[in-house]
């Protein structure tokens, strides 16, 4: 992996979102998918944010990156959106942005687990 260890991934890999399938309730469902990505966003921010960086401006880093976090990163809204609305959804995918938990934790200085209350709000709310 450019910009980092290449057995990070090994170590500490990206959550599973099939396991949240079996939690029926959507807002539990949202709530634990967002804790365990966030809780990774935070265990790997430097890595997350090198790599993002420069996939913007090196082509093999975006296209290792894509083959290494992008199954994880499609199955996410699959799964946590799930019966959503087109508003909902596009506030899903605000919340699963390495940018915004960057923003609500790392400058907004949220504790990680207020920024996902947050964010399971923002998305149940618009209905």
């Amino acid at each position: 992996m450019v910009n980092g260890d290449p057995r990070s991934l090994e170590r500490d890999p990206l959550p599973e979102a099939e396991t949240w399938r079996a939690i029926t309730e959507r807002r539990e469902r949202l709530r634990t998918g967002l804790t365990a990505i966030y809780g990774w966003y935070a265990r790997n921010a430097s890595l997350v944010a090198a790599v993002l960086r420069d996939a913007g401006y090196h082509a093999l880093t975006s296209e290792i990156s894509e083959m290494q976090w992008g199954p994880y990163m499609a199955a996410y809204p699959d799964v946590l959106g799930e019966k959503l609305n087109a508003k909902q959804r596009a506030l899903l995918h605000l919340a699963l942005s390495f940018y915004t938990w960057r923003t609500l934790v790392g400058e907004g200085g949220l504790k990680l687990g207020d920024a996902v209350e947050a964010m399971v709000q923002a998305v149940d709310s618009a209905e």
